[in-house]
């Protein structure tokens, strides 16, 4: 069935409970590539908590993508096949703890029709808030439904994608990814068969499993806080990427920065 436009723009949910620990921390953190270098010690306090001399674990500040993973204003009428990420942008109010109990409030920001064949973009916005009402961190995820265009919906008041300079980077790093990664990062939260079963991915016009957009976005996150935060992850403020093409686990990235 199309989307139901424009009464999936009511959507919402307030009050869903979710909590987490530091074990959904530390897998989150080796889901995005976090110890690959076992002797690594600034990566290490992301994915272990014991030392011989006493030293924080700490939290990938991406982790606020998978926090409150599954939270959604209801239910939209989508070809689940065709579905990818499409773009994040999250605002941190505050540093990520290690544990806590959270409410996330969820609602539709908008729905935009590319066209028949072209696809459709979905908005969504998540709030999630301490356990004393204060605003933690605000989500903004886009998906592109790729076959669902053409329900009538207006192509108006889409987000301009962030415009890359046009100069040299001053840093360039690569990062590379296991061919098994996507099957350690699916445990945080993201079950989509699209990165996990060969069968799905060919229904889904790719030749094999993809990586899942939102570990890439964890790659991009480690790329900052090696190069410009010096691993402290209370220096991020916002985190927005825009996911162009696939990734495929075993691929290298390469992460330019300005």
């Amino acid at each position: 069935m199309p989307i139901d436009y424009p009464a999936v723009l009511n959507l919402r949910a307030n009050g869903l409970p979710y909590s987490w620990s530091e074990k959904e921390v530390m897998l989150y953190a080796l889901g995005v590539g976090m110890g690959s270098d076992p002797l690594n010690q600034q990566e290490l306090q992301f994915v272990n908590e014991v030392f011989a001399t006493s030293k924080p674990l700490k939290v990938v500040p991406t982790f606020a993508s998978v926090c409150v993973w599954g939270a959604r204003p209801g239910v939209i009428d989508l070809n689940r096949v065709m579905i990818v990420d499409g773009e994040r942008d999250i605002t941190f109010h505050k540093p990520m703890p290690l544990a806590a109990n959270v409410t996330a409030d969820a609602r539709v920001m908008g729905v935009y029709d590319k066209g028949r064949g072209r696809g459709a973009i979905v908005q969504n916005e998540v709030v999630v808030r301490d356990g004393g009402g204060d605003k933690m961190v605000t989500i903004i995820s886009s998906t592109f439904a790729r076959s669902d265009g053409g329900f009538g919906g207006s192509s108006e008041g889409m987000r301009e994608p962030h415009q890359v300079p046009r100069r040299a980077p001053d840093r360039s790093l690569d990062i590379p990814t296991r061919p098994d990664q996507a099957l350690i990062y699916r445990l945080s939260g993201d079950r989509n068969p699209l990165h996990s079963d060969p069968e799905f991915a060919r229904q889904a016009g790719f030749a094999r499993p993809i990586l899942h957009g939102m570990c890439t976005y964890g790659l991009t996150c480690r790329a900052v806080l090696q190069s410009y935060a010096d691993y402290d992850p209370s220096a991020f403020h916002r985190h927005r990427a825009r996911f162009s093409a696939p990734v495929f686990p075993g691929e290298i990235v390469t992460i330019n920065l300005w």
